[in-house]
């Protein structure tokens, strides 16, 4: 079978059909739930279970403002068929959308290449295409310990693929990972009465995040759950089959050998592209070491008539990151049929945000300390803690802080941010970077709210040396 069009991936990727490519035969082909992983898996439903882990939290957090409830209820069917019962019929519908538009096929299979715009489905077909969109995407990794190394729901192994659709909320669970999905879930089911152990191999969590930001959200975790740090697997077991076997990680501490017990192992220890299910090299694609496929700033692939986008390629991993590529490839589709006047659209430069929703929350974008210090890069810095504002006494906040880097001129370079609502509270730098505004004027060249929350950032701004 020949198509115009193959799209690999149905989450972004579904986005490729805009009017401009009205007509053309289309496939699209995915082996998983349609929708890819940002509505079924990924960003959605998990931040749908951080809300009430958000207010389980806040109100145990009450009582310094005077404030004291009950232990909570918690009804966990209740809240995973609230955030479900959403999202599957947004799947649902979605493939059934386009499975009724009389242009596009979609093909329910795991695809690879076997030649120049040539796939091999699991189904046992095969498909060309003049062009091909690979969005495929990632998926979680194992862990290299006998044991971990590939999840096993039915034993009680999951990853967040997995691990929101529990029948039932286990005693104990024994997360593996420091990253974003580890802190994430690790808030998420404390904050619902799980006994948690997190099991950390470096120093600190969130690793990535500025050092100051590092340091807070390892206290607030420490704080809530059992957290081990520096610390790494040295084996991993579940004896017996039944209800009430438990899995035992036996774990070297910096304070010696600890063994670990839990009904639930969540495995968030970070994610793979799906190249290798790919067979890149067959159709002429080349690959980074890590796996991910090689792009131009066009999103082209290194085979003809073959671009990629999201996580398939990308560093960045975020799904807002995968929507602005889709919108460039699908512009370039347009462009290569003559459907719209070129030139083709590029990449660009523009500051690249992301945040973790954990108790507090964190928010970022640009570079750390270290990595400006390591390219030579002349910058100054500002430190606001929300507690020195007068909506942090409010709140009597004790560790959140705004971090801001900038050029001597005052252009903005990076913020690091640990806050409560920092995803939201970081937005204003990141527009005043994109859009190469100073940080005087971003600061001076409008009215803040007084008392609110914002006034972190102003005062941040406000704060860096050399400020006229």
């Amino acid at each position: 079978m020949h198509h115009d069009l193959v799209i690999i991936g149905s989450g972004s990727g579904n986005s490729l059909l805009t009017p401009e490519l009205a007509g053309l035969d289309v496939a699209i082909i995915e082996a998983g739930t349609f929708g890819g992983t940002c509505l079924n898996v990924g960003c959605i439903p998990t931040k749908m279970f951080v809300l009430p882990a958000d207010r389980v939290v806040e109100a145990r957090d009450s009582a310094r403002l005077g404030v004291s409830f009950g232990a909570p209820e918690v009804d966990w069917p209740a809240i995973r068929d609230r955030v479900f019962g959403r999202i599957d019929p947004i799947a649902a519908g979605g493939e059934r959308y386009r499975r009724e538009d009389p242009d596009v096929t979609v093909y329910a299979a795991r695809a690879r290449f076997v030649g120049d715009r040539r796939l091999a489905l699991g189904t046992g077909e095969e498909i060309t295409a003049d062009r091909i969109v690979v969005a495929s995407g990632g998926r979680p990794r194992g862990y290299a310990v006998d044991g971990l190394r590939e999840p096993d729901p039915s034993r009680g192994l999951h990853t967040s693929d997995t691990v929101m659709r529990l029948d039932a909320l286990p005693e104990r669970m024994i997360i593996v990972g420091g990253g974003f999905v580890a802190c994430e879930f690790a808030h998420v089911f404390s904050g619902l009465g799980v006994d948690v152990v997190q099991v950390q191999r470096s120093a600190t969590l969130l690793r990535a995040e500025e050092t100051e930001v590092q340091e807070a959200v390892t206290r607030a975790a420490a704080a809530r759950h059992t957290l081990h740090v520096g610390t790494t697997i040295r084996a991993a077991r579940r004896e017996g089959e039944g209800e009430g076997d438990l899995w035992q990680l036996e774990l070297d501490t910096p304070g010696g050998a600890v063994t670990e017990a839990a009904e639930v192992v969540l495995l968030a220890v970070g994610r793979q592209p799906n190249t290798d299910w790919l067979h890149p090299a067959a159709g002429g694609l080349a690959c980074h070491d890590d796996g991910r496929v090689v792009v131009d700033s066009q999103l082209r692939t290194t085979a003809a008539g073959v671009w990629a986008l999201g996580d398939i390629s990308s560093a960045h991993q975020l799904k807002h990151v995968a929507n602005h590529e889709a919108r460039i490839v699908a512009h370039n589709l347009a462009v290569a049929w003559g459907r719209l006047p070129g030139p083709p659209r590029e990449t660009d430069d523009r500051p690249v945000p992301h945040a973790v929703f954990t108790s507090p929350q964190v928010a970022s974008f640009g570079p750390t300390r270290a990595q400006l210090d390591s390219a030579g890069v002349d910058y100054v810095t500002a430190v606001q803690r929300v507690g020195d504002t007068a909506y942090g006494w409010a709140l009597e906040d004790s560790d959140g802080l705004l971090i801001v880097h900038a050029s001597p001129s005052g252009t903005i370079l990076a913020a690091h941010c640990v806050a409560p609502q920092a995803s939201t509270l970081i937005q204003p730098l990141i527009q005043a970077a994109s859009f190469k505004q100073s940080a005087v004027d971003v600061a001076r060249g409008q009215y803040w709210i007084h008392p609110a929350l914002a006034e972190v950032v102003e005062n941040a701004l406000l704060g860096l040396p050399g400020r006229p």
